[in-house]
Formats: structure tokens, C-alpha cells, sequence
């Protein structure tokens, strides 16, 4: 006889050190360095080529795993990770994550787990109330913006009236271009979807943004008008709420005015700060984004929930059925009345992502959640000054969330770019603190976001004094 899965009594021992593993790591977590003192192929030359024949035991592969695993990957979850967006493996979502795999169901049906369609309907309209938009949007889980936004301009797409989902877009000559618009400070993502979708990167204009790293309004007017006078057909806008680099809001409000005029689709990309207007104080920014078609928030980037859950929003969702549905027979039910969440994406099978939202905001209240997003913004506020206040640092600008981006100043040009690229690296050697960089207005700058929730004050201190540390290790060289 084959041999079948392991017995209960010795899941229940190995989840048992599972559990300390789980516990140990979160509460240690800080002991390690964020990145690990890996070069590439240290993990693969350790990894047999070939993978076993008869079967090994449960402790062996555990302690492999905390031997080779654990200690080469780069930990989201040390409160010394300040780059890109910081996500966080809190507890509650943990726990929900072993249960979404011990029950391992495929919500692509109602009838396939109801519970799992049902609590996702739910647990994004607390969402959508708890960032105040109005009830007309729904929501479901996908496990990405970037899916979200490829979803939502195959929406655009379809509503254009070409009936691109039956008859396509190669071989026909009457069907005009297709433009999209987005500011040049949006996630490449979109450049992605246009790919994906047929449209090309040729018709993805990047529409210049203001001093503030906004979309110019009046030259997202412009480019639409010139787009439509050349014979092309213009789609759809993505504006974003929360850049990825600086994290700016595009005018959402005139945004909404110029696609409601033009009659084009209106995404918006909040993924990262949308995040923030579960604080009431905090959702001015976002003035307008009720207006639009579709909003993506990601709660695995400054919700505390475990990679990946991304929640779409949307006013229509009868038109991601329209564009997306096939239902073969083997797939037909009886249930009226219900959602079946393949209907609404390219993919069938679809994770129960559901269950650690859920668990993650009754766990800490929305309360507490909002505690801990301002407290990261107060900290970036706290880590702003300081920079502004030492004269060999310059701030690109203000903190509008929990991003703080600035430049060591010194030298000119190419010279100041290499500077700041050896005092990122000096700091990220500590091992204690890993910053990131993007390139903001041709300089390259350097890049600090707080999301984590294990990050405090101390953390903060800590970036400061390497910086200063490696700013005046510059003025020495």
C-alpha cells in the first residue's frame, strides 16, 4: 500500500511546533538581519537536485527548514524593513492563514464554500465603510493591485463597445486605438495590463505631473483631446491615491470631473494610502474617489494582514461578469441570487483570503488599527523634521502618510546620485534597517516608509543615527 498522508496524532504534534517555530520567529524576529548575508546560489547549492523517493520525517524537514529557510530570507516582518511598502504577518492573520489551509477550499462557487463567498462580500463592504466610501461599491478580494488594475482596464476595454471579448482586436481595421492615461509617477503595473490586454505601451500616456508629483489635470485634458482629434479611443484613466515613490494623490476630485465629461472609465490606484482613510482626519486627500468606477486598497500593504489580499472596490460589478464570465456546464448551479467569484476575474480557483481580513480587523478593532496608522504617520512626520533640520539632508517634500523621501545634498548631478547609492548601502549593511530608493525628479533619492506594525520610535532612531552616521562618513571621504 502507497503511503497516505501523516496520521492526526502527528499533525497535531508537528503543528504543535509549528506553533513555537511561528511564535518564536515573530517574537525574534528582530534578532536576525533584515537582509540576509546571501549571494546568489548559497540556497540552491544546498537543495538536492533530486527530490526523495521514500518519505522523510516531519522533524527533518523542519529543521531544514529552520537551518537553510528561515535565515536567507529577507523578513517583511522585522520593524527594521522601511522599504518599498512595508506588510505585516500579524498574528490574527496568521492564525487564519493555517486555518484557510487546513480547510483548503476553492471559492470559485458559492456552492463551493458558501461561508468563504459569503464573508468576503461582507468583509469588504466593512471595508469600504470603514475608509467612508458610499454603499454603491462592492467589493472581492483578489491577491494583487496589479491584477486589480488589469481586471478593471479589461472592464474599460469592454466598455468601449467594441466587443473585443467575442470578436478580439487582431484583423480589424475599423477598430481605432485604445488609450489609457495615467500620471508618470504611477505603478508599472498598468504598463503591464496595457501589454496584457492588447493595448500596447505606445498607447499608455503617462501624463506629466506638477511640482507636488501630481497628474496635471490640464494636461490629461490635453492628451485625451488629442487622442480623440488623431482618431484614437480613449479608455480609461488610473489616477493614484498614494504614488508608489513619493506617495502623492492625484487631483481625484477634477479627475472625476474631466472622466465623467470625456465618458471614460476612472480607476483609482489607493493600494498603499487608501489604507489611511479608515482615520477620518486623513481621507481629505482622497476627495472625489467616490466618484470613480473602481478602487483598489490593498490591506496586505498597511492593514497588518498576511501577503496577499487585495480588495477591489466597484460601483458596476455586473460589468466584470459581462466581461469575464464563462460558466461551462460542469460549472452551472442552481443557487439564485448569489455570487460566484469566478465570475468576476480571469482566474477560477480563488483563495479563501477572505478569512484573515476578517480575523485581522476583529482582532484589533478598527480603532486600533487607525492607533497604529497614525502613530506611523506621526513617526514619518517626527523623521521629516529632523532631516529638514540637519543641513546636509534635503527633503524632495512633506509627508502626506508614512513615506519620507530625501537626498543627502553635496556635490552635483552623477556625483550626488553616487553619494546617496553608498549611503543606502552603507545603511542597509547594518543588518538593523533596510531602506529602499527610487529616482524622484532625475536625482536618485533615498526612500523610508513606516507600515510595519513591530516598528516604533526606536526603530525610527535608529535609521536617523546610521543616516547621520553615514552622512558625515560622506563629508569625511
Amino acid at each position: 500500500m502507497p503511503s497516505g498522508d501523516i496520521g492526526a496524532e502527528e499533525l497535531r504534534a508537528a503543528l504543535h511546533q509549528v506553533a513555537d517555530m511561528v511564535a518564536d520567529y515573530l517574537e525574534e524576529v528582530e534578532n536576525y538581519p533584515v537582509l540576509p548575508p546571501t549571494v546568489p546560489g548559497d540556497v540552491l547549492r544546498q537543495l538536492p537536485r533530486r527530490p526523495p523517493e521514500e518519505p522523510e520525517p516531519l522533524d527533518r524537514i523542519l529543521s531544514d527548514y529552520k537551518s537553510l529557510i528561515e535565515p536567507n530570507l529577507t523578513h517583511w516582518n522585522h520593524p527594521g524593513f522601511m522599504a518599498y511598502f512595508g506588510i505585516t504577518g500579524s498574528g490574527p492573520g496568521v492564525l487564519a492563514e493555517m486555518l484557510v489551509a487546513a480547510t483548503n477550499v476553492n471559492a470559485m462557487l458559492w456552492r463551493t464554500s458558501p461561508a468563504a463567498t459569503e464573508l468576503e462580500e461582507r468583509v469588504c463592504d466593512w471595508l469600504r465603510g470603514m475608509v467612508g466610501l458610499p454603499e454603491e461599491f462592492h467589493g472581492h478580494i483578489n491577491d494583487t493591485a496589479s491584477i486589480a488594475t488589469f481586471l478593471m482596464l479589461g472592464v474599460a476595454r469592454e466598455a468601449s463597445g467594441l466587443d473585443v471579448r467575442r470578436s478580439g482586436l487582431a484583423g480589424r481595421p475599423e477598430v481605432a486605438r485604445m488609450t489609457i492615461y495615467a500620471s508618470d509617477q504611477a505603478h508599472s503595473s498598468i504598463d503591464k495590463a496595457a501589454i496584457a490586454l492588447g493595448l500596447g505601451l505606445d498607447n499608455v500616456r503617462r501624463i506629466p505631473s506638477t511640482i507636488n508629483f501630481e497628474m496635471s489635470v490640464p494636461e490629461l485634458e490635453t492628451a485625451i483631446d488629442r487622442d480623440r482629434q488623431e482618431g484614437r479611443l480613449p479608455i480609461a484613466v488610473v489616477a493614484t491615491a498614494g504614488t508608489t515613490v513619493t506617495t502623492s494623490v492625484d487631483p481625484l476630485d477634477e479627475i472625476a470631473t474631466v472622466c465623467r465629461r470625456q465618458e471614460l472609465w476612472l480607476h483609482v490606484d489607493a493600494a498603499y494610502a487608501g489604507n489611511a482613510a479608515i482615520c477620518p482626519e486623513m481621507r481629505a486627500p482622497f476627495a472625489g474617489w467616490e466618484a470613480a468606477d473602481s478602487i483598489v486598497i490593498n490591506p496586505h500593504k498597511w492593514l497588518f494582514t498576511p501577503f496577499d489580499c487585495s480588495v477591489l472596490l466597484v460601483r458596476r460589478p455586473e460589468l466584470l461578469r459581462q466581461t469575464f464570465s464563462v460558466v461551462p456546464e460542469y460549472l452551472r448551479s442552481d443557487e439564485q441570487g448569489v455570487t460566484n467569484l469566478m465570475d468576476l476575474g480571469i482566474q477560477l480557483g480563488r483563495r479563501f483570503r477572505a478569512l484573515k481580513l476578517w480575523m485581522v480587523i476583529r482582532a484589533f478593532g478598527v480603532e486600533g488599527l487607525r492607533e497604529r496608522i497614525r502613530e506611523h504617520c506621526a513617526l514619518a512626520r517626527e523623521l521629516a523634521g529632523w532631516i529638514e533640520a540637519d543641513e546636509r539632508y534635503g527633503l524632495v517634500l512633506q509627508p502626506r502618510f508614512s513615506t519620507v523621501c530625501f537626498r543627502l545634498r553635496g556635490g552635483g548631478g552623477e556625483e550626488q546620485d553616487e553619494r546617496n547609492e553608498r549611503l543606502l548601502g552603507e545603511v542597509n549593511a547594518s543588518g538593523a534597517i533596510f531602506i529602499s530608493h527610487a529616482v524622484v525628479a532625475g536625482r536618485y533619492t533615498l526612500r523610508v516608509t513606516l507600515g510595519n506594525i513591530r516598528t516604533g520610535r526606536a526603530q525610527v532612531e535608529t535609521v536617523w543615527r546610521l543616516l547621520r552616521q553615514g552622512a558625515g562618513a560622506s563629508a569625511a571621504r
